[in-house]
């Protein structure tokens, strides 16, 4: 009762904006206003059917979105005072729903004659299959690994993202009727041209696929890790033994994913370097306080030059001191030193597979991404694609308002 309480006091703290900028500032353009009324009535369940019938993906959104930099952001409230918590609103409503087993009326048209083949089941192949299936269009998503999700279910760990959630909603997906094929590659046993003659459209959701790294040695070490692979261990339960004392390069949301993830499989220490300050890292303030909190140790202003080993075991990094000048990392001369560490984990970004994707014919930016036009279409006709292989460093939030994007514009050619 307490709870309820306090989210009605949250809900009524929103002023029901007619501009509705925190909906304009959120990548689904979820009708804020709208379902907070309904909060505000007590009205749970038609506010849970209001989020639901524009983002599938409302639970998880209301958990890992950077509400602070898009909805949250942009309240009104938050100009003089404190903004409305949207995201703990949201949140609220979901588990409401949860707990109470209401499940959502999704309305879906009748079937219609054509056939869309989705790369990728991440969010944004998952997001573009739920509008299509709403109107009553057939998809078939074709994934390269046996579980379905894509970073939701193997690059973000349980501490931050139940994986009940995310099979959930492939539940939801299957019983509006889409098919999902599992160990299909892209560029191996599936192909842009072969699926063009089986399937109206294609839209590519592969994601950002390869991990970004630097020599730390011209010998070759073991303990030495990419986030991704760091992560996958973790969330598939192939727990790495024998960690020591591990230190992660990078200062994004993903390092702090990986750091925790190291405490949780037993790592004697994590600490965190990174080149910038903390006011400069781009993580989430939330998930810098509960990497602290997990235990982690942050190293600033430390730039990882190389690797100290003796028969490929890593016994220190050697690091330089840097500065901040106009907000870029500089190094600082002649401070140089050693820190100690057993275990590497890279975590600076993750990239797309250009030499897969221009196999495929697809034209590319300078950056390696797909190149999209406004309606999010390749170069190839009837060809379109989203998520972090269109907007590399992307977030989740906007890897699925790229698919929900493709899948309108897919519509409006049928």
């Amino acid at each position: 009762m307490e709870e309820v309480e306090e989210i009605l006091k949250e809900a009524n703290w929103c002023l029901g904006c007619k501009i509705k900028p925190c909906s304009k500032a959120c990548p689904m353009h979820t009708n804020i206003p709208e379902f907070i009324s309904k909060v505000k009535e007590s009205n749970f369940e038609d506010a849970y059917n209001i989020l639901i019938e524009n983002n599938l993906f409302s639970h998880i959104c209301s958990v890992i979105c950077p509400q602070e930099d898009q909805c949250q952001g942009a309240c009104i409230r938050g100009i003089k005072s404190e903004p409305t918590k949207i995201g703990k609103i949201e949140t609220f409503v979901n588990e409401w729903a949860l707990e109470n087993n209401i499940k959502a009326d999704i309305k879906k048209e009748e079937s219609k004659n054509k056939r869309v083949a989705i790369i990728g089941a991440g969010p944004a192949g998952l997001s573009c299959s739920y509008e299509l299936a709403k109107k009553g269009i057939k998809s078939v998503v074709f994934e390269k690994e046996n579980n379905l999700g894509g970073i939701l279910s193997y690059g973000i760990p349980d501490f931050r993202l139940n994986k009940d959630t995310v099979k959930n909603i492939v539940d939801v997906l299957k019983n509006l009727g889409v098919e999902f094929k599992t160990n299909m590659v892209l560029g191996e046993n599936i192909h842009i041209d072969e699926l063009k003659k089986d399937f109206d459209f294609v839209f590519i959701g592969v994601g950002a696929e390869l991990s970004s790294l630097y020599k730390l040695s011209d010998e070759k070490l073991e303990n030495v890790y990419d986030s991704d692979t760091f992560l996958r261990a973790y969330n598939y339960k192939n727990h790495i033994k024998n960690l020591g004392k591990v230190v992660v390069i990078g200062g994004g949301n993903v390092a702090m994913d990986s750091a925790r993830a190291a405490i949780h499989m037993g790592a004697k220490e994590v600490s965190i370097l990174y080149r910038r300050d903390r006011e400069h890292m781009p993580a989430r303030e939330i998930e810098l306080e509960e990497a602290l909190e997990d235990g982690v140790k942050f190293k600033e202003l430390t730039r990882v030059i190389s690797a100290n080993s003796r028969e490929g075991k890593i016994e220190s990094v050697h690091c330089i001191k840097t500065t901040i000048v106009d907000g870029k990392a500089v190094d600082v001369s002649n401070e140089e030193f050693d820190y100690e560490a057993d275990t590497i984990v890279f975590a600076i970004g993750l990239k797309p597979n250009k030499e897969l994707l221009l196999k495929e014919g697809l034209a590319l930016t300078d950056w390696g991404t797909i190149e999209v036009d406004e309606n999010n279409q390749t170069c190839i006709e009837n060809v379109y694609a989203g998520g972090d292989v269109v907007d590399n460093k992307s977030v989740v939030c906007k890897a699925l308002a790229s698919g929900k994007k493709a899948s309108e514009s897919i519509l409006r050619k049928i």
